[in-house]
């Protein structure tokens, strides 16, 4: 395999259909489990588990920060990674996977003590966090080396940016249909009765479910187990269909940037700095807005019997999501969520798309090193995780500061003002300052070109020192 960036230019550029869908199968698994626990976890913790909303964010921000901080260090380690036969990526996502799916499962298991839940919970979520970080580091940097064409890297990329929105897709479906039955109460009704009372704040709506095969609890393991399976099946089609190839533009005689060294090249690097500002901003709204949904459709706006079809309909959303905070109306709730589902998908998609272009541009003012892709990749990661794990914990502990009940079938006033500000005012604001970054970003399709035509000639006189070194080696013997 370390030969194979020595082929022929049609064998080496072209990668067929198979390939392509191959690699982007490979990637959904993450997609899947990421976005059931991005619309369910929350919910579940506090309302299944009956975790405070504290200690509910301790959880998430913990949990985020554990994966942001595995970033830098899974790209420390797997830039040193040695060519083995299988690649230098591919072992890294074959061997984390099995522990993945097991820390996954638990995650969404319901162990029978209740004063010891809170160190349960942080530490299966800290674990597939960090786990799914030693998976996504290396296949988002896999891009890099399945063809030195840029069409054909981009190719890949529109195949992997679609099947990501279908695990998106897949993900809140196989979760919001397995568990609605969990959240659906019979004594709760849609409107309270003419004369309230305490009796509609504070009676539970549903029994707490303190054993872990209460039926609460038994769809949330049926639904982890039927993701675990994605992961496995997926990595399974990654390793079959597709082949890693070696670094086509370094020199036998390069030697790999230093972590430190290049992280800091990384951050001086406009571009990189340009796209990381902007994605984190919009990421970190489409995460409060994830996390806080179904509490919102649950207990702000009286849709608890329709929100695991708002979850699938919505996908990703945001920017329509004033209206729905105004006039939580049901049709306009579809409605808003099909509309902004359309608008946010390729807003959440665009920089892994953008991030090969930003490694080509540092690969020409760095020409001799090597190494470098996954520091990106992992560093992107880190500031995307870690500021989501702040959005999230900020979110999770208003809750708790506005008076959150577990279980109830409604919440204060105060709770609702709360639920719809997070889901409506702040992530707006996040995506608006994100768009206005992304004014000054410095590719432009006309540097994108230039770039690769400077990339192919490197390549073209990489290759012809080779061959002379070669010829003066045959010519000593």
């Amino acid at each position: 395999m370390a030969g194979a960036a020595k082929d022929t230019p049609a064998e080496e550029y072209r990668l067929s259909i198979c390939s392509k869908l191959c690699y982007a199968i490979g990637g959904a698994p993450n997609q899947v489990a990421g976005s059931a626990a991005a619309f369910f976890l929350q919910i579940y913790l506090l309302d299944i588990a009956h975790i405070t909303p504290f200690h509910a964010s301790l959880v998430l921000f913990i949990g985020k920060a554990s994966g942001a901080v595995t970033d830098p260090v899974a790209g420390f380690f797997i830039s040193k990674s040695r060519w083995t036969k299988i690649g230098r990526l591919m072992p890294w996502m074959l061997a984390c996977t099995p522990f993945t799916v097991v820390s996954y499962f638990f995650m969404w298991y319901l162990p029978p003590f209740v004063s010891g839940r809170v160190a349960w919970y942080l530490t299966f979520y800290c674990l597939f966090q960090a786990l799914t970080t030693l998976f996504q580091v290396p296949y988002s940097a896999l891009t890099m080396f399945l063809s030195t064409d840029q069409k054909e890297r981009d190719s890949a990329t529109a195949y992997r940016m679609a099947m990501e929105v279908l695990g998106t897709l897949i993900g809140a479906a196989l979760q919001g249909q397995i568990v609605a039955s969990a959240h659906v109460s019979h004594h709760c009704t849609v409107n309270p009765p003419g004369n309230t009372t305490d009796s509609w704040h504070h009676p539970p709506s549903f029994p707490d479910p303190s054993d872990p095969l209460s039926p609460q609890a038994k769809v949330y393991m049926i639904a982890a187990g039927v993701i675990g399976g994605v992961y496995l099946l997926g990595i399974v089609i990654l390793f079959l269909g597709v082949r890693e190839k070696d670094d086509p533009y370094a020199l036998n005689s390069d030697r790999a940037i230093p972590f430190c060294k290049g992280l800091g090249l990384t951050m001086k690097h406009g571009p990189y700095v340009k796209l990381t500002a902007s994605f984190l901003l919009i990421s970190t709204a489409v995460q409060l807005e994830q996390s806080n949904f179904v509490l919102f459709c649950t207990h702000a706006a009286d849709l608890r019997n329709h929100f695991q079809y708002l979850v699938v309909t919505i996908l990703w959303m945001i920017p329509f999501a004033v209206m729905l905070v105004t006039i939580p109306n049901l049709i306009l709730a579809y409605l808003v969520a099909f509309v902004s589902g359309l608008s946010i998908a390729a807003s959440l998609l665009l920089p892994w798309s953008m991030l090969p272009d930003v490694v080509d541009n540092f690969r020409l003012q760095n020409p001799h090193g090597k190494g470098h892709e996954t520091i990106f990749y992992s560093s992107y990661v880190f500031f995307t995780k870690m500021s989501a794990g702040i959005g999230l914990g900020i979110s999770a502990a208003g809750l708790e500061f506005t008076g959150y009940k577990p279980g109830i079938c409604r919440q204060s006033n105060d709770v609702i003002l709360t639920l719809k500000i997070l889901i409506g005012a702040v992530p707006a604001v996040l995506i608006l300052a994100g768009l206005f970054i992304l004014l000054f970003y410095p590719i432009t399709e006309q540097s994108r070109k230039e770039t690769k035509l400077a990339l192919e000639e490197l390549r073209r006189s990489h290759q012809s020192t080779e061959n002379l070194d070669d010829h003066k080696e045959d010519t000593s013997v």
